[in-house]
């Protein structure tokens, strides 16, 4: 590490502080927590709909309050961390987090149960952005940064699937109320391990005044384009609505970037977004959710509906793919991250991850788990495990200090908006493609098994064809790794880190 780095002011973890790797585990607590509500509502859903009486039609906003709320104020979040102090934002926002939860699962009510997911959306917007910036600035040396964001990494990938594994669990032997309620030991123990363990480096604040135009903006400019997409899903792409809110989405955004180019202390600098490295980084990253997303929706969908298997049952079958992301994460990306540069690591693995997905278009009613699921899910898991490992990490890589938390927002944000897009995008495709297949073959079927068979054909027929979209998704999120993330290894590559500054940054440098 160079000598510049060690004495850069707000980015050093004195080496003798050894709670760092203590406030690691409370940190990827925090993480984890977050990830597993993802998933861990889905499967909890059609009970909870039953016990409140929420008509087929608003049960959507179980799920888009949260992606709404949570979407809409990444960048305020991360800037109110850096204003604050991330410890300080962190252990608010698990604090809040775990008392939306409690009101959750003890809803009476559909509008009660809307309420609290759009209070995780807006306590979780806080929290997911100041992790990942409190490891971006406790975490400096090339290789612990390795070792801290890979198993951030690791959980980041596969706590989704986890939450499917205890989501099924406490559905089905206990109830559906605990998929909230879980929450709120995991957000306590976290929050006290946190306050008392954490020490936050001094200097790295950003103390500017808020831009409250931008904060505005942004909000309602990326709340506008989560809506739009989550609206295209159920009501299609040609309704006036969807339409509405993709075009004043445009409008916001555009003007949100005409406002941050002219304020004196932006919300989102600009110089955040323009490195190439860092711009590669969340372009790719976005890209890749969108295939990720989709993918674990028509799996579920298969296991359970296709193949009869249960929630416990589904949430064991995608157990090889968490490994699998583990592995990529903290043994393959871990242990080459400091050798080679990042493009190496993200590029093939996009491409790892797209060869797994190109197999489950090969996917029929009666596939093996054996030869067809599990090798797809190994190289899943694996190639984004890789992947995701130096993208998290190079990220927030050579971004001043003062803009450590907008940098980790822009990383949620641009995973964030990736889910929307990926379920929205591939789910009608996988539509269009059931009701074409439907079509064309349901003269065929006399017999009410058969029109049933073909039902179920069509089905499948359509996940293969949304997931051969998402296998060209993929490979367009690798071909923009190779070509814009150009950062050699680390200490070889000076990194802009804003204004015109270079700062030698000790870690593969990359633009969460």
């Amino acid at each position: 590490m160079s000598e510049a780095a060690l004495k850069a002011p707000g980015l050093t973890a004195p080496s003798g502080d050894a709670n760092r790797w203590k406030a690691l585990v409370f940190i990827a607590l925090a993480q984890l927590m977050v990830v597993l509500d993802a998933t861990i509502v889905n499967i909890a859903l059609p009970s909870a709909q039953t016990d409140l009486g929420i008509s087929d039609g608003n049960r959507q906003w179980v799920v888009t309050a949260y992606a709404l709320a949570f979407g809409g104020l990444l960048l305020f979040g991360g800037r109110v961390a850096d204003l604050w102090g991330r410890k300080r934002a962190f252990v608010l926002g698990l604090g809040g987090f775990a008392a939306a939860s409690a009101l959750g699962g003890a809803a009476t009510t559909g509008t009660m149960m809307f309420g609290a997911r759009a209070l995780q959306g807006v306590f979780g917007a806080l929290l997911a952005p100041a992790a990942l910036s409190l490891l971006a600035v406790m975490f400096t040396d090339a290789k612990e940064r390795a070792k801290a964001f890979g198993i951030y990494g690791a959980i980041a990938g596969g706590g989704g699937a986890v939450g499917l594994i205890l989501g099924g669990f406490l559905t089905e032997y206990l109830d559906w109320r605990w998929t909230f309620f879980v929450n709120v030991p995991f957000a306590v123990v976290a929050a006290l391990g946190a306050w008392f363990v954490i020490r936050e480096p001094e200097g790295g604040r950003n103390r500017s005044p808020l831009d409250i135009p931008g904060v505005i903006l942004s909000s309602l400019g990326l709340f506008a384009l989560v809506y739009g997409f989550t609206r295209a899903e159920s009501d299609g792409w040609g309704d006036t609505v969807t339409v509405a809110m993709f075009v004043a989405s445009a409008v916001l955004l555009l003007a949100f970037v005409l406002v941050e180019s002219r304020v004196k202390a932006p919300l989102l600098p600009l110089r955040v977004v323009t490195d190439r490295n860092r711009g590669g980084i969340y372009l790719s990253l976005g890209l890749a959710i969108i295939g990720m997303f989709g993918l674990f929706l028509f799996l579920t969908y298969y296991l359970q509906v296709v193949k009869g298997y249960s929630p416990v049952k589904t949430g064991f079958a995608f157990l090889p793919m968490v490994a699998g992301m583990i592995t990529g994460s903290t043994q393959i990306g871990t242990r080459l991250m400091t050798r080679v540069p990042a493009r190496l690591l993200m590029g093939p693995g996009f491409l790892v991850a797209g060869f797994g997905m190109l197999l489950l278009t090969q996917m029929e009613i009666g596939s093996s788990y054996a030869t067809l699921l599990l090798p797809a899910m190994v190289l899943l898991g694996l190639g984004m495990g890789t992947a995701f490992m130096p993208a998290m990490s190079l990220a927030t890589s050579g971004v001043e200090p003062r803009d450590a938390g907008v940098a980790s927002a822009m990383v949620n944000t641009s995973q964030q908006v990736g889910g929307a897009i990926g379920t929205a995008l591939l789910n009608t495709i996988a539509a269009s493609a059931k009701t074409s297949y439907i079509k064309d073959h349901i003269a065929g079927a006399a017999t009410k098994p058969q029109q049933q068979l073909v039902g179920l054909q069509g089905m499948v027929h359509g996940y293969s064809t949304a997931i051969g979209f998402a296998v060209g998704i993929l490979a367009l999120a690798a071909l923009i790794a190779f070509t814009f993330v150009n950062a050699g290894r680390p200490g070889s590559t000076p990194v802009a880190s804003g204004e015109g500054v270079e700062d030698e940054v000790p870690v593969p440098v990359v633009a969460h």
